[in-house]
């Protein structure tokens, strides 16, 4: 019997390094992302030993007479790509771990306590000697994975198991609560840090670039997922669900996230986590057909197979496929070729009258906004109007520029060296690191952190053992003091505890995983005093 890896694979590949026979792929060395959407696991070499199973985070793997039966395909995807794909030896490295460094030589600061800045938590913390301070602007960690992953994929969410450990290290001290930038300047946390790791994100949305999208009616589509998520900055924001038709710009996963989430019943919404607002709004909404737009055809799809073949098993909703290139050809991976065989499936079914519909338009390019003060529509590749009251847009995000930092505006990056900042003059800033969507761009799943952590923080020590650090830095208390004198509380590991607790309270009385507290004063609320 094989182990399979399924649907809720995160490619933090936790599971790689356990595997006695070395049979989980594709892998790679830390700051190298690998193409391929998710993990596979070689049925034939595979020996039973359940050591990955146990390691996943995120709850996406299962013995192959065990697979739920929405995931049974995938015994069939593992052995495919292997089939394409043969095992060869895994010579990567998978982290090289640095010694014991002296109490207070090593302090660093690290701002964005998402999934990337998490992982360099992680990677720093396990040495003995190091400290760590983990900013962030909420009062609650996790960023992407709270506000980001769909409510529904509670198993992705349970990424953060991985975390306790390091967040509540009594080297780790956690400065929720605090802007950096604001509360805090970068010059300040130099001075009191040997090192700054900005793990930020990118939380803007690219524009289209076409008439009318300056429209009311049409939206982000980060927006809308801040939204259900309860995310403080968008929990006042509103949709107009009253129409029978959305329209979502774009094909890749948040694509299908919102698409699923605006065709799913409000008894299944009441059994996640989704703001309490977004589920009486979506439980009154009119919407009764979802259409995808993609600039190019089927093959380039964006969406991962795990998503894409998940919406075929929704209760109630048929998946429309418009779009005739549907073959693979010899120059197919393996993913590729079982997208669109998927697709062939969806375009084969009969429509179920009544059924609600998400539709994928492929080769329709938007190229207008339309409406009288509103949004009413939209225009197409070939000219065909699409007619809806709200358009979502999923085409990208960027980053924004960090003060006293060099930015890149096109690229919506910090400019760096595997994570060292580079000045206007293409040279290292000394004790100044990025990771995540700020260093990379929007690239990969959340596992996908931890690699890139993994090399940030391997240039950090490469630095530290050359010297190049600062050899003082301010005493932690010095800038507590600082924050203080600034009127600053920070929320500290304890206090995000009894946030925690209460959010899980409130969803225990309704059946529910949490219900989040969606402004910040809520939250503080919860702090004991």
């Amino acid at each position: 019997m094989a182990y399979v890896i399924t649907q809720n694979c995160c490619k933090d590949a936790s599971c790689v390094p356990v595997c006695p026979v070395e049979c989980i792929r594709p892998v790679g060395d830390a700051g190298s992302f690998t193409g391929t959407e998710m993990l596979y696991i070689e049925p034939d070499v595979c020996i039973d030993c359940g050591a990955c199973q146990e390691e996943c985070p995120v709850g996406a793997i299962y013995p192959e007479d065990e697979l739920p039966p929405e995931q049974e395909r995938f015994r069939e995807i593992n052995a495919r790509y292997f089939e394409a794909n043969p095992l060869k030896p895994d010579d990567s490295h998978h982290g090289s771990p640095h010694t014991a460094v002296k109490a207070g030589s090593l302090r660093v600061a690290i701002v964005g306590a998402g999934p990337a800045g998490c992982y360099a938590a992680d990677e720093l913390i396990r040495i003995k000697g190091v400290e760590v301070a983990l900013y962030e602007r909420l009062p609650v960690p996790y960023g992407l994975v709270r506000y980001g992953v769909a409510p529904d994929h509670q198993h992705t969410k349970a990424i953060t198991s991985l975390f306790g450990e390091a967040l509540s290290n009594s080297r780790l001290h956690c400065y929720f609560n605090v802007t950096v930038g604001d509360g805090i300047s970068h010059d300040e946390l130099m001075a009191h840090h040997h090192a700054v790791i900005y793990s930020v994100g990118a939380a803007k949305s690219r524009e289209l670039g076409i008439p009318g999208e300056t429209l009311p009616g049409h939206y982000a589509a980060a927006d809308f997922v801040g939204w259900y998520n309860g995310h403080p900055d968008h929990a006042g924001d509103r949709f107009d669900l009253t129409g029978e038709r959305a329209v979502i710009i774009g094909n890749g996963n948040v694509s299908l996230d919102i698409a699923r989430i605006l065709v799913s019943p409000r008894a299944a919404l009441a059994a996640t986590d989704i703001a309490e607002h977004a589920l009486e709004a979506l439980g009154d909404s009119n919407i009764r057909e979802v259409v995808v737009l993609a600039r190019r055809g089927a093959r380039h799809a964006a969406f991962s197979i795990g998503e894409f073949m998940a919406l075929g098993s929704l209760p109630g909703v048929d998946v429309i496929i418009e779009a005739d290139d549907l073959e693979a050809g010899p120059d197919d991976d393996i993913e590729t070729v079982i997208k669109l065989e998927l697709a062939r499936e969806y375009a084969n079914r009969q429509p179920t009258p009544g059924n609600k519909r998400i539709v994928f338009r492929f080769l329709a390019a938007p190229e207008e906004i339309i409406g009288d003060g509103r949004v009413s529509g939209i225009r197409v590749a070939g000219g065909d109007v699409i007619e809806t009251s709200l358009i979502l847009r999923s085409t990208g995000y960027l980053g924004s520029a960090i003060a006293d930092l060099p930015f890149d505006e096109a690229a919506g990056t910090v400019p760096n060296d595997r994570g060292r900042v580079l000045d206007d003059a293409g040279q290292p800033i000394p004790g100044v690191y990025v990771t995540g969507w700020i260093k990379r761009g929007p690239r990969g799943v959340i596992g996908t952190n931890r690699s890139c952590a993994e090399q940030t923080v391997a240039r950090l020590w490469e630095d530290f053992d050359a010297g190049a650090l600062a050899s003082d830095a301010g005493e932690r208390e010095a800038l507590d003091g600082l924050l203080a004198q600034r009127g600053l509380t920070p929320v500290g590991w304890r206090e995000w505890t009894a946030i925690d607790e209460a959010e899980r309270a409130r969803g225990a009385e309704s059946e529910r995983p949490r219900v989040k507290f969606v402004n910040v004063a809520d939250m503080l609320a919860e702090i004991p005093s």
